[in-house]
């Protein structure tokens, strides 16, 4: 059986409006810039992740947001909403109502507050009384620079045995965490890499894709090196991937959220505000991040 979820996705960000507390979704400019995104080959996105500053949104806004996703994506992109809660039924009733809303699956973060009885055996009970009740497909979500949490690659894989668990977003930058249980998960399961200095690695290694932030402003490069990947052209997807190292490391590793917004508005995106407690980039560091930006391959024909 053929993964389900193979390719790019951008982990979107939300763009807010209204002042400095960032109070409002830009609806609009959500749905410009999921519009300009379809033009690229691009395998669907990722709403509510942590570049989606889910943490900073209701309910009610996410459940609007992840309504505006589906319907602005073109036919064919697939969905993914982050659902994670911080108990097993708030989580099992969010993933309830973003189905609903359309996505095609959740992506899961482990219950983090209590983070000092996250065990091997909470988490796996917490997933599976999730998997057990969703109405579409899990994926497991790794990102431990933010949870403090390291999902156990051997819980991955007994994780991986479940019909409705599907896949996993690592976003730790560990190879050796791919290259310790890659070989042991099913063939349909797909292993997506959350880190942009690892795209070719993973797929060389057998990863089936990847969910990133930096695509947001540069999707034609990380299309570009997946696209090479596949025809074998790994000399020249090597070259893409080095290409994307400057700007991950001043976007997100220097500047974060922020900067991601700042660099999508130099690639002719709308990045909109952060939502406080987020501060927006200086002067300074936009004009830096403009100036990188025109130097990326790819992007010279915008």
């Amino acid at each position: 059986m053929a993964k389900e979820f193979i390719g790019i996705y951008p982990a979107l960000v939300t763009p807010f409006k209204g002042g400095p507390l960032g109070a409002e979704v830009d609806q609009e400019a959500l749905g410009r810039n999921i519009g300009l995104l379809n033009t690229h080959a691009l395998s669907g996105y990722l709403a509510l992740g942590s570049t989606g500053e889910c943490v900073s949104l209701t309910d009610d806004e996410a459940v609007r947001l992840v309504g505006i996703v589906c319907q602005a994506a073109a036919p064919g992109k697939k969905v993914i909403a982050g659902t994670g809660k911080e108990s097993t039924v708030l989580t099992i009733d969010f993933t309830r109502r973003v189905a609903e809303a359309g996505a095609d699956a959740a992506l899961i973060r482990p219950p983090s507050y209590f983070k000092g009885k996250m065990n091997r055996e909470a988490l796996k009970r917490h997933y599976l009384a999730v998997a057990d009740t969703a109405p579409i497909p899990v994926i497991l979500y790794n990102i431990p620079q933010n949870t403090g949490i390291v999902i156990d690659p051997g819980l991955v894989v007994e994780l991986s045995a479940h019909p409705n668990i599907v896949g996993l977003k690592e976003s730790s930058g560990s190879l050796p965490y791919l290259m310790e249980i890659i070989r042991r998960l099913p063939p349909d399961f797909s292993y997506l890499v959350g880190s942009p200095y690892l795209i070719l690695a993973g797929l060389l290694l057998g990863a089936g894709g990847a969910i990133l932030a930096v695509a947001n402003a540069a999707p034609e490069l990380c299309v570009e090196i997946e696209r090479l990947f596949r025809e074998g052209k790994i000399s020249e997807a090597a070259e893409r991937q080095l290409d994307l190292v400057p700007l991950n490391k001043m976007v997100m590793e220097t500047h974060g959220i922020s900067g991601l917004k700042c660099a999508m508005r130099s690639a002719g995106y709308e990045g909109g505000l952060a939502r406080m407690p987020l501060l927006p980039v200086d002067e300074k560091c936009a004009a830096e991040i403009d100036a990188l930006m025109k130097t990326l391959p790819l992007l010279e024909a915008k």
